[in-house]
């Protein structure tokens, strides 16, 4: 199978004032790792690599890294991924990358988009779709890694659900998640809606019995408050403790 070239340079300034200089000079610092192989420095150009990416794959591109050394001379290819990628917030420029080896005939870990096809039944009931991953960690062969899964939600009904086991897969891909893990499901929002008024304090209602503050009950409209705890009554008049 063939895999797109990429051309990098052996990087020999390295740490925060190499990489700046290379940045200056309109390169791109990076570092070749994994396999047991020492972490080797580099430097490529940005449009290279980023017109070598898969446009559906992008980082889960298989490379081809063709290693030069200081002194020009063509060195060792490498099959490679790019691990992870660096950018700058303002220019989204890229400012360093981490490629990692991989052997073609080893599994490597990768993300891959879940994108949900088809109009689920529960819709025309007045469901939702929530979709619960929008990606799936997966192992395969570097060759076999697909751009993405799909799975159809057509028959989702309100309270249905699709879970990991429900995946199709291709031959050689396996999903890192638990059988029982689910993916989209449809529920029905208006008994959400229900439930949550229910729950809700109503403006305005009369508190409960016991619930009207220590000390007495509150006035009534246009009333005098009642007497207070312990007072004496004489003659049709209020006698406070202590006169």
């Amino acid at each position: 199978m063939e895999f797109a070239k990429v051309n990098v340079e052996v990087r020999l300034g390295t740490g925060k004032g190499g990489a700046r200089k290379v940045r200056a000079a309109g390169k791109v610092p990076g570092v070749i790792y994994g396999r047991k192989s020492e972490p080797l420095a580099v430097t490529f150009d940005e449009k290279e690599l980023l017109t070598s990416l898969d446009k559906e794959k992008r980082r889960n591109t298989v490379l081809k890294l063709a290693i030069a050394k200081g002194d020009g001379k063509p060195g060792e290819e490498v099959t490679a991924m790019v691990r992870e990628a660096q950018l700058h917030p303002l220019s989204r420029r890229l400012e360093h990358v981490d490629f990692l080896r991989v052997d073609l005939d080893a599994d490597v870990h990768v993300t891959v988009p879940l994108l949900l096809t088809g109009k689920a039944i529960g819709l025309q009931d007045g469901g939702q779709l929530h979709q619960s991953l929008h990606t799936v960690p997966v192992a395969a062969k570097p060759a076999a890694i697909p751009s993405k899964i799909e799975v159809d939600v057509t028959a989702l009904g309100i309270g249905d659900a699709l879970h990991v086991s429900d995946l199709k897969l291709p031959a050689g891909v396996r999903v890192l998640l638990d059988a029982r893990d689910a993916l989209a499901s449809v529920v029905a929002p208006k008994a959400e809606k229900v439930e949550e008024a229910a729950a809700a304090p109503v403006e305005g209602a009369v508190p409960a019995e016991g619930a009207a503050a220590a000390g007495g009950a509150a006035p009534a409209a246009g009333g005098a408050a009642a007497p207070a705890a312990g007072a004496k009554k004489e003659g049709g008049k209020e006698e406070k403790k202590g006169k």
